[in-house]
C-alpha cells in the first residue's frame, strides 16, 4: 500500500465536482446553546442519502477510477457507514460490491448494505483491522478500496472542509470524530489550505482513544480498548500509513466518554431535532467538554445510522450496551 499524502486543494476541488451531481450540499447550522464566548455550528452530514458522510469518499473513490479496474466489483472493510456508502456508489455505476464487516456492527448498517445490493462478509474484529492496515485477502477478486488511506477517500472527505470554510470563513475550530482518521485528515487538509488560523481536533471515544495516546507519545502506540456502544470510532492503534499526514494536520485530540456522547445525542434531538449516532454526536460532546475552545466552533455530525433500540435507550436517559 502506498502511503497517502495530504490531499491538495485541486484534488479536493475535483472530488467535489465528481460527487456534486449525486450528493446535495449538507447545511451548516448554528446550535442555540447560549454560550457567551463561542458559537457552535453543526455540519449535518447525517442528511446525506445514506445518513452519513461516507458517501462522499465512497463516490470519489469509485468515480475517480478507470471503469475497467472496477469490472469485478469493489470491496471495502468497514464497521458500517463506509460499507453503506460503497454499496450506494457501486449500485450507481452498476458493479458488484462486497463489505467486510465484523459481527456486532450496527444492524441498521448491515441492512442498509444489503438493501442496496451489497454482499456482507463477516470477519473477526482482528482480521477486519488487519485488512485496514494492509493485510492481503486470500479470496478477493474485487478491487479493495482502503477506507482510511486511499487518496481518493481522503480527497472526498476534504469536500466537507471546503464547504465549512465557504459557509463560515471565520471558523476557529473544527471538531471531527476520529475512527481510522480519514475524515479528520481530509477535512483538515481543506480547512488548513484555506485558513491559517483554524485548528482541527480529532474526537475519540475514551474507551478506545489511540490518537490521544499517539500524540502524547509522539509515535504510534497500541492501546487497550474497552467495549462501547459507539461503533464507528475507536481502534487499538492508528493506521501506520496515515500517521505522517495526521501528525502534520491535527492540532490535538479530545477523548469523550459514552455518557458525554449520549448527553450530546439528547441535546441534538432536543435543540436541533437531529438524530445522530454515537460517533456523529462525539464532536458536539467534545465542544461542550472543552470550554477553553473559543470562537466559531464547527462540529461535524458525521452520521445518524443508529439502531432504534439503542436510540430509544439514549432518549430515555441511558447508555446503550456495548
Amino acid at each position: 500500500m502506498t502511503a497517502p499524502y495530504r490531499p491538495t486543494p485541486d484534488e479536493i476541488t475535483d472530488a467535489r465536482k465528481r460527487i456534486a451531481p449525486h450528493f446535495a450540499r449538507t447545511p451548516l447550522v448554528r446550535l442555540d446553546h447560549g454560550f457567551p464566548d463561542r458559537q457552535i455550528f453543526l455540519k449535518l452530514e447525517m442528511l446525506s442519502p445514506i445518513g452519513a458522510f461516507k458517501l462522499r469518499p465512497a463516490l470519489n473513490a469509485v468515480l475517480s477510477r478507470d471503469p475497467a479496474v472496477l469490472a469485478n466489483g469493489v470491496a471495502v472493510t468497514s464497521s458500517g457507514n463506509m460499507a453503506y456508502g460503497m454499496a450506494w456508489a457501486a449500485r450507481l455505476i452498476g458493479v458488484p460490491m462486497v463489505a467486510y464487516m465484523y459481527r456486532g456492527a450496527p444492524q441498521t448498517k448491515i441492512d442498509g448494505v444489503r438493501a442496496l445490493g451489497g454482499e456482507v462478509r463477516f470477519i473477526s474484529v482482528e482480521t477486519w483491522w488487519e485488512y485496514i492496515t494492509d493485510a492481503d485477502r486470500p479470496d478477493g477478486r474485487e478491487l479493495l478500496i482502503n477506507p482510511v488511506t486511499d487518496q481518493a477517500v481522503l480527497a472526498g472527505n476534504g469536500s466537507i472542509g471546503m464547504e465549512i470554510v465557504e459557509d463560515l470563513p471565520d471558523v476557529d475550530v473544527v471538531l471531527t470524530p476520529f475512527g481510522g482518521g480519514s475524515m479528520t485528515t481530509g477535512v483538515a487538509s481543506a480547512v488548513k489550505s484555506a485558513s491559517g488560523r483554524c485548528r482541527v481536533f480529532a474526537v475519540e471515544d475514551d474507551s478506545a482513544a489511540p490518537i490521544s495516546a499517539t500524540l502524547a507519545a509522539g509515535r504510534i502506540v497500541t492501546i487497550e480498548t474497552r467495549p462501547s456502544f459507539i461503533k464507528s470510532i475507536g481502534a487499538p492503534s492508528l493506521v501506520p500509513q496515515l500517521w505522517p499526514v495526521a501528525r502534520e494536520l491535527i492540532d490535538g485530540a479530545i477523548a469523550v466518554s459514552p455518557a458525554e456522547v449520549t448527553e450530546a445525542m439528547r441535546l441534538l434531538f432536543k435543540k436541533a431535532k437531529v438524530v445522530a449516532e454515537g460517533a456523529g454526536a462525539a464532536s458536539l460532546a467534545a465542544a461542550i467538554a472543552r470550554p477553553d475552545l473559543k470562537g466559531n466552533i464547527v462540529c461535524v455530525i458525521s452520521g445518524g445510522n443508529i439502531d432504534e433500540s439503542a436510540y430509544s435507550t439514549v432518549l430515555a436517559g441511558g447508555i446503550p450496551p456495548a
